[in-house]
């Protein structure tokens, strides 16, 4: 151990002990000093020197009064002396006195003498003395402190190294509800089994090893001062250390923040109900897709307002029938979407989406659709369940989930009912509130909107798209020397329907025509676009032009069309050649696929797109013998937003590099490879592939 190294002497070792500095008695410099029956100064303590300025050398053999004292006051120092020797008034003096200090200053010194007396019967005067001025600030600090603590607001405790209570101030008496005496000696388990103490001992423990105050703690529980109500406390930890740094305990501020918790929650929960509302304002009708949208209103509503939330439909608003008005009877609901904060038999009371089902009059949720107005149940009694559930099944699970608040609000977009938002509440201990009904209307309100635009949109769509499918051919017919394979498939998005097209058309002297093409927009018009010019290539197919004329003429056709740019590629097989005669307009090049060797994209001249007018289009004759294949396709099968378009033609490349499979399962391949879910555009896919003659 170094020289400076401090030994703390505990009560059970007494002696070889160094005492550690810096104690109530360093901090007051208590100075010693022994005078014999003289009044010659024997012994002089080094704090005596700091105290008076002179060092041992210089007092000891000196007499006290005339090194010490002014001259004025010899005399009384003299009587004092004596009547300390003659151990009159019980040997002792205690008082203030001026002292003389080595600089010439005077100091008022506080001073308790006492009479000592030796084996030899030898007496002695101790002086034991220290610095008025230091003493009263001790005396005020104290005093300070010890007021302070009992008069607080705050409660105020400090516990042992032990974790054992010292002393606790009356506020914290009154918090706890317990006298000083049942906490003091006790452990915080002991005197608060009513508490969390496992986390408050941690807390003190990591304090009493850290030294690092641990602020705000925030303690909930019930005391005796208050059992029947739940309490917030706010508590702070401190270690406790004498100057000398030696560790005491830890000291506790508890302060009551019961009311500011309250207002707090409120505050929370208002700013969470206006979080919700604009997260639905964003999560809700990202998209035009009706499923989608209601997923998105069920998904919003939970875990922030129910515990599980239904989004239900009129069946005859989705069949195309006119929204409902206010009415009375039974209501036949198509199921949307259901959503659940977590695992509950609930979720299985719920219609599952896709099913169409028949609510009696008696149900909430018909007399929500039926008035167009909101229905709350906060207390949900067992023979409730029976006007919230489907059928008796339905009920019996919702009893066993521990449903206990219901709320239906409508869903109302242009004054129109369009079916309802149901919640639940099952493991939320909190009943509906008039807050929660009138977020969950705000949230119906907004998303009614987008539902009944989705539902109009689905009914345009669906239009495009059964004229879309009428216009393409359902089945390529069969070719001599050609094996043909195609798909359509819409955007999976709830983009609308776009032109994308394709075609075989049987030709003299057993040849085919092969064609791909693409009309720019969306919806019914591309679609009407795409028939007219399906037919007109058709009609000049017949005439058995070179493809380069063929999308002359359509070049000429689709300009007088106006507003209309399509891409195109027009193919004529010829099996007696073994060859192929291919002119495109802008659109994606074709792949040519030889067996044994790598799929390649074929260099054809680009050309401009049908419409621009006045364009030269060119023919490429390429060889295509028995076993070749020729792949044609729109952008919807390799463009994406997200990648580089020479990235996504050599994936489609890769893909038809895999060993052949028959062009059936090489479409579904290259579809499920290459499309991913949300595409946001069609696919027209045409592979043909050459035979031998027969």
């Amino acid at each position: 151990m170094r020289a400076t190294d401090s030994v703390s002497a505990s009560s059970d070792q007494p002696g070889g002990a160094r005492i550690a500095s810096g104690g109530l008695l360093d901090l007051l410099s208590v100075a010693a000093v022994v005078l014999d029956a003289d009044g010659r100064i024997v012994l002089w303590s080094p704090q005596a020197e700091e105290l008076f300025g002179y060092s041992a050398d210089e007092a000891l053999g000196r007499f006290a009064g005339r090194l010490l004292v002014q001259e004025r006051h010899l005399e009384l120092v003299g009587r004092l002396f004596a009547q300390v020797m003659a151990g009159e008034g019980g040997a002792s003096w205690a008082g203030v006195f001026p002292m003389r200090h080595r600089d010439g200053s005077t100091r008022l010194v506080e001073f308790r003498n006492m009479r000592l007396e030796d084996d030899r019967k030898d007496l002695y005067a101790l002086g034991l003395a220290t610095d008025q001025a230091t003493l009263r600030k001790v005396e005020r600090d104290l005093a300070l402190s010890t007021r302070l603590v009992a008069q607080s607001p705050i409660g105020l405790a400090m516990v042992d190294t032990d974790l054992r209570y010292v002393t606790v101030n009356p506020a914290l008496e009154r918090i706890n509800g317990l006298s000083a005496a049942q906490h003091v000696g006790r452990s915080v388990h002991e005197a608060l089994p009513f508490l969390d103490t496992e986390v408050i001992e941690a807390s003190m423990r990591r304090v009493l090893a850290t030294g690092v105050p641990i602020l705000d703690q925030e303690s909930v529980g019930r005391t005796p001062a208050d059992p029947d109500h739940e309490n917030t406390w706010s508590v702070s930890f401190y270690r406790l250390e004498a100057s000398n740094g030696k560790v005491l305990g830890v000291a506790a501020s508890v302060v009551d923040v019961t009311e500011r918790r309250r207002a707090t929650i409120e505050a929370a929960q208002a700013r969470q109900r206006l979080a919700v509302v604009a997260d639905a304002s964003i999560r809700i009708g990202t998209t035009l897709d009706l499923d989608e949208t209601a997923r998105e209103l069920a998904d919003v509503s939970v875990p922030q307002l129910a515990d599980v939330a239904a989004v239900d439909v009129l069946d005859s608003v989705l069949n195309g029938r006119s929204a409902a008005t206010a009415q009375s009877g039974p209501a036949v609901f198509r199921a949307l979407a259901v959503a659940s904060a977590y695992p509950s038999e609930a979720v299985h009371a719920a219609d599952p989406p896709g099913e169409v089902a028949r609510y009696e009059a008696d149900r909430l949720v018909t007399q929500c659709v039926n008035t167009g107005r909101p229905v709350r149940l906060p207390h949900v009694e067992r023979e409730d369940l029976p006007c919230i559930a489907r059928s008796p099944e339905a009920a019996e699970l919702l009893g066993v989930a521990g449903l206990h608040s219901y709320l239906a609000v409508p869903l109302i977009a242009r004054g129109k009912v369009l079916g309802a938002l149901d919640l639940k509440r099952t493991r939320n201990p909190e009943p509906f509130s008039d807050d929660d009904e009138i977020l969950a209307g705000e949230l119906a309100a907004r998303a009614a909107v987008c539902i009944d635009n989705a539902r109009w949109y689905r009914q345009a769509r669906n239009t495009a798209l059964a004229l879309q499918r009428s216009l393409l051919p359902q089945r390529p017919p069969g070719q001599p020397g050609l094996e043909v394979a195609s798909r359509y498939q819409p955007a999976q998005a709830a983009d609308e329907v776009g032109g994308d097209w394709f075609d075989v058309i049987p030709l003299t002297d057993d040849k085919s025509a092969l064609v791909v093409g693409d009309v720019m927009g969306s919806g019914v018009s591309a679609a009407a676009t795409m028939g007219q010019l399906r037919t007109a290539t058709r009609t000049l197919a017949e005439l058995g032009l070179d493809p380069a004329q063929v999308l002359h003429h359509l070049d000429r056709i689709t300009d007088r069309m106006g507003q209309t740019i399509t891409t195109c590629t027009y193919a004529v097989y010829d099996p007696h050649r073994a060859e192929c005669r291919i002119s495109n307009a802008g659109h994606l090049p074709p792949v040519l696929v030889r067996p044994g060797r790598a799929a390649e994209l074929l260099d054809l001249p680009t050309g401009a797109p049908l419409g621009v007018g006045e364009v030269t289009f060119h023919t490429t004759t390429i060889a295509l013998r028995p076993g070749d294949r020729l792949v044609l396709y729109t952008d919807g099968l390799v463009e994406t937003r997200d990648q580089a378009i020479d990235e996504r033609l050599d994936a489609l490349l890769a893909h038809l590099a895999e060993p052949p499979w028959s062009l059936e399962e090489t479409c579904d391949l290259l579809l499920h490879a290459l499309r991913h879910p949300g595409d946001h555009d069609d696919v027209a896919l045409l592979i043909a592939r050459a035979t031998e003659l027969t």
